[in-house]
């Protein structure tokens, strides 16, 4: 009898462990979501573009291309840097406007 209630008050205690470890990941996880969701809007507001996926993923590519063209540029390309920078500043126009 004693045998049975020393095994349930292990099994409590080891659930009340485990349980705290998944809700203080649960909420530390959280934090960073809560955080970069911020990131995302205060983003999406100062450029005036919507917060979804698509829009962020132009906004990298856009960003990428003026990256292209800067790299082009210092390497004294300046044919492909004029149009890396053409395409760049296109495709950046077109998603802020």
């Amino acid at each position: 009898m004693q045998v049975e209630s020393f095994f349930e008050w292990l099994g409590q205690a080891f659930g009340t462990v485990i349980r705290f470890i998944i809700e203080a990941l649960s909420s530390f996880l959280g934090l960073f979501g809560s955080a970069f969701s911020g990131f995302i809007n205060g983003m999406s507001k100062a450029l005036d573009i919507t917060p979804s996926l698509l829009g962020f993923l132009v906004l990298i590519i856009g960003l990428l291309l003026l990256y292209a063209a800067v790299r082009a540029l210092l390497k004294r390309q300046f044919i492909a840097g004029l149009i890396w920078l053409f395409f760049g500043l296109w495709l950046l126009g077109g998603l802020i406007s």
